[in-house]
């Protein structure tokens, strides 16, 4: 009989080597590149990837401020929320959320499309979003990430 075993290896925790990325926000529409960022956070994008290990790497989002949504979306979007009293709903459209801290937008999207669970949370702090071009993260020498 053959010894030997063909067994798919499980990454660790303490094994991971998590790189750093930047992407450039400008011109580039909301949802298909926050997909693309969720992918990379969850570590989907290496063989090692193992479902219930953190294997994703650290993203570095410049340009918020300059990111595209198709259609009417800028206008009609809405983001709700409830502070928790009688009449305590609160909207705010896409436009105000751009002028006011347009790293809302990505982190919000990102985030909705990251699992809701401790790993999802540990995943999503990973995730670094900038206004301007300049980020304080030259220490870790990230490399631009380009989609297709």
């Amino acid at each position: 009989m053959n010894t030997l075993s063909y067994r798919t290896e499980s990454a660790k925790p303490q094994n991971v080597e998590r790189k750093w990325w930047v992407i450039d926000a400008e011109n580039q529409t909301l949802g298909r590149m926050c997909s693309e960022i969720a992918k990379v956070l969850q570590g989907k994008h290496k063989a090692s990837y193992t479902p219930h290990v953190d294997t994703g790497d650290h993203v570095i989002v410049i340009n918020a401020e300059k990111i595209v949504l198709t259609g009417n979306k800028m206008n009609d979007k809405v983001y709700i929320r409830h502070t928790g009293y009688p009449g305590g709903q609160r909207k705010m459209k896409v436009r105000e959320a751009l002028d006011k801290k347009p790293e809302f937008v990505v982190e919000n999207a990102v985030r909705h499309m990251l699992p809701r669970t401790r790993l999802g949370r540990q995943m999503y702090k990973k995730l670094h979003v900038v206004a301007g071009s300049n980020h304080k993260y030259t220490a870790q020498n990230p490399e631009i990430l380009k989609f297709k």
